[in-house]
């Protein structure tokens, strides 16, 4: 019996080509108890239209109209805040799950007493083509989260009864690297549930896109956010630099 909700976080800003896509891969989950929360972070195109043509057949569909434009860190905040589910799990405009993706999860979370997991997940081009599978651990440390971002976005769920609702630091990228190593670090370990239940679409204007930028990103993430030694930075950014090489073939 589906006694736990899921509140599924969606920013959406010009999303059009593939927002419809995205809400149709949590309409047909066979885990029915959730609530998906979307954010319109003012659209030029037609985004709000075509997801508020879902909200009007389905209330579990629930669209935030933002009055300015307040980028994806704030936009998930605000929906996490307005979330009512035991779990919270992350799906961008443009990605989309596997329809046994919920199910099979919470599942995985209850059998291991789990306060957040993660999945394995597909890499695709815009057209949905497979360009590689991304492979994770089934346990999942600080210092294993230091030499590689296991957990892609698209794939997280955690329990906000046992941990809080926990909110995302204001940057221009990797937020959610930063908020998974605040989190691994009280809870000790991330569950990966080595199944791929989610794709991620790789677009040429992602945030994400930019490797140089990127790695900088990193490397002041260690520095900064997680105050390591310089000798200490150096010996992750080469385990990151090998697993994003990988990541990219």
């Amino acid at each position: 019996m589906e006694k736990d909700k899921v509140s599924i976080i969606i920013p959406m800003y010009n999303a059009e080509k593939f927002i419809a896509r995205a809400i149709e891969s949590v309409c047909s989950q066979t885990y029915q108890n959730w609530e998906l929360l979307i954010i319109n972070d003012k659209s030029k195109d037609k985004s709000f239209e075509i997801a508020n043509e879902f909200a009007t057949k389905d209330d579990r569909i629930k669209i935030v109209d933002a009055k300015e434009n307040v980028g994806v860190v704030r936009g998930r905040n605000q929906l996490i805040e307005k979330s009512t589910g035991k779990y919270i799990a992350f799906l961008d405009a443009d990605d989309f799950w596997h329809k046994k993706k919920l199910e099979k999860q919470i599942n995985f979370m209850k059998e291991k007493g789990a306060t957040i997991s993660c999945t394995e997940y597909t890499r695709v081009r815009e057209d949905e083509t497979k360009i590689n599978e991304v492979v994770i651990k089934e346990k999942i440390s600080y210092k294993d989260m230091l030499k590689n971002n296991y957990l892609g976005c698209l794939t997280v769920i955690y329990d906000a009864q046992k941990l809080g609702k926990r909110y995302f630091k204001q940057r221009d990228k990797n937020e959610d690297y930063v908020l998974w190593l605040e989190i691994v670090k009280e809870v000790k370990v991330i569950y990966g549930l080595k199944e791929n239940l989610a794709f991620y679409r790789v677009l040429d204007n992602s945030r994400s896109s930019n490797k140089f930028k990127t790695a900088k990103v990193r490397w002041e993430i260690y520095r900064n956010e997680e105050k390591l030694s310089f000798f200490s930075a150096i010996y992750y950014f080469i385990h990151y630099a090998f697993f994003a090489l990988k990541k990219s073939k």
